[in-house]
């Protein structure tokens, strides 16, 4: 069936840039489906230009807010326009890491301890012993992450005018550090209900899994599937992310973020966040990941614009 696909990218986000490359890459698996593309880089006259195209169905390729956070999701939920990815329910709650905790930790989903801390107490002493992780409540891609060691690299207390994290937000999220391997798990809605696709490894080529790592070629080789990963760790892995999918509710497609410390066992399995809107670039893992599977970009594409449709025709 052809349909008159709306793809929604760009926006404002700090991660505008990777949601044109995931936008366009999606635009041009669409026409190559045989679908009519509107491509649109949302402005403030967004839900102007969705009325005026009026598609069958909106392919939402937006990261970060307001596109991923649930915002978007309510405008075009009151547009009455079937879309792509989770919710507005689901994407308030795992757009920020302490509700995802919240709803995930009770049922038996192992994460890393944590607390919100307001920037301003990090000059006056550490929120908890290094190494720590402090980030904020509601980016992603790694946007804001920072790891205070203990030898002090932002200074000890963090210096009030050392750039970081701190100087963006009131509050930030404070986590242990988990040492050991940085390991993702793709989650595909299908007929069948939701399938894990594969375990990737993520390994930078120096420091750590930060923005510029995820998306600039050539700094992080991606080993998928992983290797020597034992069974139980594996499947601990694959369990916990359909778990996470189900549980906030997510739709089409998620992906959760993992550490292992690789000397605790399947105890040192940590899910450190899930993300609803995964990137769709060259270098994003859910497409090396659908290829496991046996499944090219351009039928990733179609089963995701084919669970969005589902999904109208079930409401």
């Amino acid at each position: 069936m052809t349909l008159h696909v709306a793809v929604l990218m760009g926006g404002w986000s700090a991660e505008r840039e990777v949601s044109l490359v995931s936008g366009n890459g999606i635009a041009e698996a669409c026409a190559r489906l045989g679908h009519r593309v509107t491509r649109i880089d949302m402005g403030r006259d967004v839900a102007r230009r969705l009325a005026e195209a009026a598609p069958d169905v909106v392919f939402n390729a937006l990261h970060g807010t307001p596109g991923e956070d649930g915002t978007v999701q309510g405008m075009l939920d009151l547009m009455g326009l079937a879309y792509t990815h989770s919710g507005l329910a689901t994407s308030v709650i795992a757009i920020d890491k302490q509700l995802t905790k919240n709803a995930l930790v009770p049922h038996g989903v192992r994460m890393p301890a944590g607390r919100i801390v307001t920037s301003a107490s990090l000059f006056a002493g550490d929120p908890l012993p290094r190494p720590y992780v402090v980030k904020p409540v509601n980016e992603g891609s790694s946007v804001g992450v920072a790891i205070v060691t203990a030898e002090g690299n932002y200074g000890s207390p963090i210096g009030g005018d050392v750039p970081g994290p701190w100087s963006d937000f009131e509050s930030l999220l404070a986590e242990p550090y988990i040492r050991g391997r940085e390991l993702t798990v793709s989650v595909l809605d299908g007929p069948q209900g939701p399938r894990a696709l594969g375990i990737t490894e993520l390994i930078p080529k120096s420091g750590w899994y930060d923005y510029a790592a995820k998306y600039t070629d050539g700094m992080t080789t991606h080993v998928c599937p992983a290797e020597n990963i034992p069974d139980d760790v594996a499947a601990s892995m694959l369990a916990m992310s359909v778990k996470a999918h189900v549980l906030l509710g997510c739709k089409g497609v998620s992906r959760s973020d993992f550490r292992w410390d690789d000397a605790a066992g399947e105890a040192g399995v940590f899910l450190l966040e899930v993300n609803t809107q995964p990137g769709m670039t060259p270098l994003s893992l859910v497409p090396e990941q659908a290829k496991l599977i046996g499944m090219s970009y351009d039928a990733l594409v179609q089963a995701i614009l084919d669970e969005a449709l589902s999904r109208e025709r079930a409401a």
